[in-house]
């Protein structure tokens, strides 16, 4: 038993300060000492996964629900398998910390050739590597250790990105000095002159704006502006969406809300209602290929006044040093004093629903089976999708309300959601977790099911099982074999990987099937893995539209020009 406070003890404790409980990883020789710590911690659990990659994915999903999370991985092996999840995690601002289990300083100053390396004698590569990947690094010593440690969380509270730790094995056991001070997040307060000239300018450009329109995305959602949006468009009754990274941000049961915004590929109710407004306020907006269709909102910038972590735009003038708090607050009050005392336009909500109206019984198609799930979703779920059929066709679902979306649209790692499934279920234990995946996704990361069943996890998985990498083939190859892929047993893979958990599985064809599955797992009693079987060239409407936008994109695109490459 650990009995002296150490190093490994202020890293765990500073991490519980943070909200973060449970701890991701794979062990290795270099972090087994501080291994032991974390086994012998109050207030922090070991998570191990089935590898490296997935335990980067789990403490992504993770750090969704729970706004931090963290990963431990060994030296060198260990952290290059995980560095494609953190960096997902980097592009889409999930703040991650990512303690790499490192040989002892004292083998890093010799140079010894020791495994894990290139035999180089050169320990700093792999934190190089990083670098690109993390808001801040550091390569932790007995004497910076605890100063260390406080820089890089705190880096990564601010920026909402992944930080980096290198602990050697025998600076994880170095005495430390139990914490002092907490955490403290000084609040961003503009000078009064800068945030009296942004709200002049604001002012003006709302009260010249008949029709005004809100846009919301995934960086209200990591800055923690959720309740304060929310209450915006409860008191003030403005037409609001979000793009696909983005949703949940909102209420989507509650009157106002348009929809998905997608660019071209929108429902149309949804693009008039964004596109034709005067004035669309963007709120924490990333515009990216695959959520617009290709680039085809429609959105100019003296039409938007977009609220970003680096700072405000109204039009072509840039207000910095004005957080989003202080930038959505403003935005707030003078819409909402707009609404009060003058006059305007009111939106008129379509009765339209967010998918078609009509849909086939008989035999799953993409248009029945989003149909069912729409029916079938509950207040408070977690809705996990991969980034492929199952990420385009839950865009246009209306989520009930207290229920959220993991899904990783930007990156786009194949295979993250079933991993992410697995960490988002251990930060909220209490709410159903519904993992919707196709089958070549989850043979990327099809090991977790094995660690969801030991922690006697209950999510419902449904997968999607077209036969192949149908997202591919409805970019380029509808029929060439590098689509293709193994045929699994998908059903029997529950089984095979239950130690001492249960699992119950089904494998249906018809809409009727899913319908009464889907009825009996409104509060499952087990993990459930559902194998739906769809047909393999079916794909939702707006993933045609966005695949035909990046196959003529990667067919077409221009050369560089003046020798450029």
């Amino acid at each position: 038993m650990n009995t002296q406070y150490t190093v490994a003890d202020y890293l765990l404790d500073r991490l519980a300060e943070c909200g973060v409980d449970h701890l991701f990883g794979v062990p290795g020789d270099y972090n087994l000492q501080f291994l032991d710590h974390v086994i012998a911690s109050q207030s922090l659990c070991w998570v191990g996964c089935a590898n490296e990659l997935n335990a980067a994915y789990a403490a992504d999903g993770y750090a969704r629900c729970r706004g931090m999370g963290a990963l431990l991985t060994t030296f060198g092996v260990g952290e290059l398998s995980a560095i494609n999840g953190v960096a997902g995690s980097y592009a889409e601002y999930v703040p991650v910390l990512h303690i790499v289990g490192a040989p002892c300083l004292g083998v890093q100053q010799r140079g010894d050739c020791v495994h894990h390396t290139l035999g180089d004698g050169d320990f700093s590569h792999f934190r190089r590597m990083s670098e690109p990947v993390c808001c801040a690094s550091a390569s932790l010593t007995a004497r910076n250790a605890c100063g260390e440690i406080d820089r890089v969380i705190n880096q990564m509270r601010l920026t909402r990105r992944p930080g980096y730790l290198v602990l050697p094995a025998d600076v994880a056991t170095t005495p430390a000095t139990f914490i002092e001070n907490a955490f403290t997040q000084p609040p961003v307060h503009a000078p009064e002159v800068r945030l009296d000239a942004f709200r002049a300018c604001a002012q003006q450009r709302i009260d010249h704006s008949q029709n005004i329109a809100l846009l919301g995305d995934f960086l209200a959602l990591r800055f923690g502006l959720q309740s304060t949006l929310r209450q915006w468009v409860m008191e003030y009754p403005i037409p609001h969406a979000t793009l696909l990274m983005g949703k949940g941000l909102f209420d989507e049961s509650r009157p106002g809300f348009a929809g998905t915004y997608s660019g071209a590929a929108s429902p149309e109710p949804v693009r008039r209602a964004i596109e034709e407004a005067d004035l669309v306020l963007c709120i924490g907006t990333l515009f990216t290929d695959t959520i617009t269709a290709g680039f085809t909102q429609q959105l100019s910038p003296a039409q938007t006044i977009e609220v970003l972590p680096e700072g405000t735009r109204i039009g072509d003038q840039w207000f910095s040093g004005i957080s989003m708090a202080q930038a959505v607050e403003t935005l707030a009050q003078l819409t909402t004093q707009r609404y009060h005392h003058r006059s305007f336009t009111p939106w008129e909500e379509s009765t339209t629903g967010m998918l078609a109206a009509d849909y086939a019984a008989g035999k799953l198609d993409q248009n029945s089976f989003w149909h069912v799930i729409q029916q079938a979703l509950l207040p408070g779920d977690i809705l996990v999708v991969e980034q492929g059929t199952s990420a385009f066709g839950a865009a246009n679902l209306r989520l009930p309300a207290g229920a959220s979306v993991i899904v990783q649209p930007l990156w786009g790692s194949i295979g993250f959601s079933l991993a992410a499934a697995f960490g988002a279920q251990t930060a909220e234990p209490a709410r159903r977790v519904v993992l919707i995946v196709g089958d070549g996704a989850a043979q990327l990361t099809i090991q977790e099911m094995g660690s969801m069943l030991r922690d006697g996890q209950r999510p419902v998985i449904l997968l999607l099982n077209n036969n192949g990498y149908t997202v591919e083939r409805a970019i380029h190859g509808a029929d060439q074999r590098y689509n293709d892929i193994a045929s699994w047993a998908w059903t029997a893979i529950p089984h095979a990987l239950q130690t001492a958990g249960e699992a119950q599985c089904w494998r249906v064809e018809e809409t009727v099937q899913l319908q009464e599955v889907m009825a009996r797992l409104a509060t499952p009693e087990a993990l459930t893995l559902v194998e739906v079987m769809l047909p393999q060239q079916d794909v939702p409407e707006l993933l045609s539209r966005v695949t035909r936008s990046l196959a003529a994109r990667n067919a077409s695109e221009p050369s560089p020009s003046n020798g450029e490459r």
